[in-house]
């Protein structure tokens, strides 16, 4: 909206300008118009320096209010589709397996991996649900495209799963609490 503005702004002062000197021009022509011809182009370059000024991070920092930060809504909620969300769980059980090797001993390791893993569990679910809700309506291709999604997430996740050391999903001493 800011940006906007600014362009009818230097719009306008311009156009003014131009106006200005063009009526000079006719009423006393001669030396004066000519003289300030230039001042078009300063304003444009001032315009220029201005935006790049207005538009480095630096200036919007120190332009950004916490009455900014409140309002600031977002970007608005994205339902995912089911490929993203098969490739979404597919990329983290991966994840989780490459990071899990035998010879990793580190409970903080284990446990991010293990919470990672619970994430993927219940973007399984909602896959599932996606998909089955997606089916009936869905032409042939459509339904093998959402199998071939769902069994690439499935075996991703049991892979994860395979990699986890025994005991690592039970429930943690903060969470029996």
């Amino acid at each position: 909206m800011r940006r906007n503005m600014f362009k009818w702004y230097v719009t306008f002062a311009v156009l003014a300008e131009v106006a200005v000197l063009t009526a000079l021009a006719l009423y006393k022509p001669g030396v004066l118009a000519l003289a300030l011809s230039p001042i078009v182009l300063v304003t444009v370059l001032i315009a220029l320096l201005w935006r790049v000024r207005s538009n480095s991070v630096a200036y919007r920092i120190r332009r950004l209010s916490p009455e900014d930060i409140t309002s600031y809504e977002g970007a608005a909620p994205v339902t995912p589709s089911t490929e993203n969300l098969s490739r979404s769980i597919v990329e983290r059980a991966t994840e989780i397996q490459n990071i899990l090797s035998p010879n990793t001993s580190s409970e903080i390791t284990i446990e991010m991996c293990a919470m990672g893993y619970r994430a993927c569990v219940n973007d399984m679910i909602t896959l599932s649900h996606l998909i089955n809700e997606e089916l009936p309506q869905s032409n042939v291709i459509r339904r093998l495209t959402l199998r071939r999604a769902r069994r690439k997430a499935t075996e991703a996740l049991s892979g994860a799963r395979e990699a986890l050391p025994p005991g690592a999903l039970r429930a943690t001493h903060q969470e029996q609490q």
